[in-house]
This record gives C-alpha cells, structure tokens and sequence, in this order.
C-alpha cells in the first residue's frame, strides 16, 4: 500500500488496481503543486477503479479538476449531500455507510467546520482522512464561550469515533492557530490511538509540522512529516496485520539535534506538554 502526498490536504492511497484520492488540491491557481507530481491520465490508467473523496468545497479542499479525471478511468466521487447540486457522484450525511466495491466501504463522520471527515477501509485497511475536523479556535484571540463551544463540539465528534480501529490518519495540524495549535491533533490521537499518523493543513510550515511530528510520536501513534509535494511512503502489513513503513521518497527528514524549532510561540501553556503527550521518542 503506497501513500502519496500532493499539497495542503490533498493525499492519495494506492492498493493493486484500487487508487483512493483524497481533498486533492493544487494550490491558488494550481501554481503549488509541481507539473511532475500531479495526477495525470497517465497515473489514472495504472488503475481499475479510482475513488475521490471530497470532504468539503472549500477552496484548499476541492480541485474542479478532479471531474476531468472521468474521462481517462473508472472514477467514483465521494462527497457530502450538502455540496453544490451541480457535482455528481455518492453523496453522504453524517453516519452515512456505503460499500463502494468489493475492496472498499467508507463510513461519514462529522466536521468542525463544512462537510465530512471519513474513515474508508480497504482491504480490511482503514484509513481517516479528517477534511477540516479540527478544535478550531485562535486561543489568543477566541472568547472563552468561544473556546469552549469549540472544544466541546470536537469532542462530540471525537466520541463518535471511540473505538474505531485506525490504521492510517490524515489530521489537521495547522500552526495558524497560534498557542495549543496541537491541542486538536494530540486529543484525536489519544482518544483515535491511530496506528500511523500524517499530519496535513499545515500551510508549507514544514519546519513546524517536522518538529512536532519528531517529538509527538507515541508507542500508539507513530507520527510521519510529510511536507514536499511527492513525498510516498510503502506501507506493509502481514498476516497478524503488524504494519511496517518504509520511507520511499520523504524528503522531510527529522530535524537535527542542534537545530530544533523552537515551539514556544505556539504552545503557551499547552497542558499536553506535562502529560503523557507529545511523548518523545529520542
């Protein structure tokens, strides 16, 4: 099973003949993703069935280009009912399930912001793509009533998802949100406890996301920065469903011992940095 990062959010899984794309996206007038690593007719003829989810129309979460996609393979659009009547494709609410194929079902949870998050399993494999499920709130900024709305209704999502089994997560991990900025990634992790997870939505502060990737990880979650366009890892899973990941073109590689981001501006007084995470891992 082969991911790839493109930018922003946009990621996709490959497993034999199955290809699932997820919020892809080439950036403001598609100037930041680069011509060698976007998905072409080319890449989309290497498969017999194509799935692209859309978890929202936001601009950085919804490509049109993806509709021109149909015309080179077999493609199933995914997204939420609440989307413009103009776009094809299955249509989800909040708790919706489909069985797409023989390799692949997808379950719809719900967002913070627009839209959904979904948790699709392929091959007995699942894998959460989050869209803009978040604990959204500027602590510097926020009211309290504010903050605490935000906060309780993540945690509303989070329960919903108590007790599902996640191999693979794609979250938020947005350092626009000054102080706490993980506040939304560690609670998903310790609630989710997904087996790998890929942080995204991180607006090209690679060095952020490297930095908190290096001292976040846990003996649950292990935690990969994935941050240039192109950016694959190989993961594989035997019988007892033990995953290796092999690191095939990730150019993000860890910082330096002598050369940390310094995260101060960004934590405060996060809480998370007196418990059990981020653990490090040195």
């Amino acid at each position: 099973m082969t991911v790839k990062y493109y930018y922003h959010s946009g990621f996709s899984v490959a497993s034999g003949e199955t290809l699932l794309v997820f919020d892809y996206w080439m950036g403001r007038q598609g100037k930041k993703l680069p011509a060698a690593q976007r998905i072409t007719p080319e890449t989309l003829s290497h498969f017999s069935e194509v799935f692209v989810f859309i978890s929202h129309g936001h601009e950085d979460h919804f490509d049109p280009v993806v509709y021109t996609w149909e015309q080179y393979a077999p493609v199933t659009y995914i997204l939420p009912e609440t989307m413009d009547a103009s776009l094809h494709g299955r249509r989800m609410g909040v708790g919706g399930e489909i069985t797409l194929s023989r390799h692949v079902k997808v379950k719809a949870f719900d967002s913070t912001d627009e839209g959904l998050s979904y948790l699709v399993e392929m091959d007995g494999i699942r894998i959460f793509h989050a869209g803009d499920l978040n604990n959204w709130h500027w602590r510097e900024e926020s009211t309290p009533r504010e903050i605490e709305e935000a906060e309780r209704d993540f945690q509303q999502v989070m329960e919903t998802m108590r007790g599902e089994k996640v191999d693979v997560a794609f979250f938020p991990v947005d350092p626009r949100l000054g102080m706490m900025f993980d506040a939304g990634p560690n609670y998903f992790a310790m609630v989710v406890k997904p087996r790998l997870m890929i942080p995204m939505h991180f607006w090209e502060r690679a060095e952020v996301i490297r930095e908190y990737a290096r001292r976040s990880r846990s003996p649950q979650t292990e935690i990969i920065a994935m941050t240039t366009p192109g950016d694959m890892i190989l993961l594989e899973f035997d019988e007892q469903e033990n995953m290796t990941v092999h690191m095939q073109s990730v150019t993000s590689a860890p910082v330096a011992r002598n050369k940390k981001v310094q995260l101060e501006a960004y934590d405060g007084e996060n809480p998370f940095n007196d418990s059990d995470l981020p653990v490090d891992m040195e």
